[in-house]
C-alpha cells in the first residue's frame, strides 16, 4: 500500500511563528520610534552647528570689505510656511545654508523651524517644546540661558 505524505506546516508550527513575529515587532517598534527622534535632534544639531559657522564666515567677509553693519536677518521672509535660512538681510543672493531646512507649515507642525520675523528662529521638537534662538551681536545662539531645548541642541 502506498502512503501520501503532505509536505506543509502544522497549526502549531504557524501559531509559533506568529507569536515569535509579534514578540520581535513589540521590541523592535519602540527601539525604532527613539532612534528617529534622535535622528531629528541630530539633524537639528548640525543645522545649528551650521548657521552659527555661516553667521561667523559671513560676518569675517564683511570685515575684510570693511563694512561693520551687525547681519539683522537669515531669512528673506517670515511665518509659517516661508524660506528659512536663506538669505542674510534678506538678500537671496546670499543664502545662509546651501541646502535650508524645511519650514513649519502651520502652528501645529513638528520637527521644523520657524521665523517668527523678530529676530527670533523657533525649533519645534519632535515631541514636545520649542528651542529659541535669536541673532544677537552676529551670534546665533540660545535666546534664554535656561531654556533646556535650546541647550540640547547646542552640547
Amino acid at each position: 500500500m502506498k502512503t501520501t505524505t503532505q509536505n506543509a506546516f502544522t497549526m502549531v508550527e504557524l501559531v509559533f511563528v506568529i507569536v515569535v513575529i509579534g514578540i520581535l515587532a513589540a521590541v523592535a517598534v519602540p527601539k525604532l520610534a527613539a532612534t528617529r527622534d534622535d535622528a531629528v535632534i541630530t539633524k537639528a544639531m548640525t543645522t545649528v552647528s551650521s548657521v552659527r559657522n555661516a553667521v561667523a564666515t559671513e560676518r569675517q567677509k564683511r570685515i575684510l570689505r570693511g563694512d561693520f553693519d551687525p547681519i539683522t536677518a537669515l531669512s528673506s521672509d517670515s511665518g509659517y510656511d516661508k524660506p528659512i535660512f536663506n538669505a542674510f538681510d534678506g538678500n537671496t543672493s546670499n543664502p545662509v545654508l546651501e541646502y535650508p531646512p524645511r519650514s513649519c507649515t502651520t502652528a501645529a507642525s513638528r520637527e521644523c523651524w520657524v521665523d517668527s520675523g523678530d529676530g527670533d528662529y523657533t525649533f519645534v521638537m519632535p515631541a514636545s517644546g520649542t528651542a529659541v534662538f535669536t541673532l544677537n551681536s552676529n551670534r546665533f545662539e540660545c535666546k534664554s540661558d535656561t531654556d533646556e531645548n535650546c541647550q540640547e541642541l547646542t552640547k
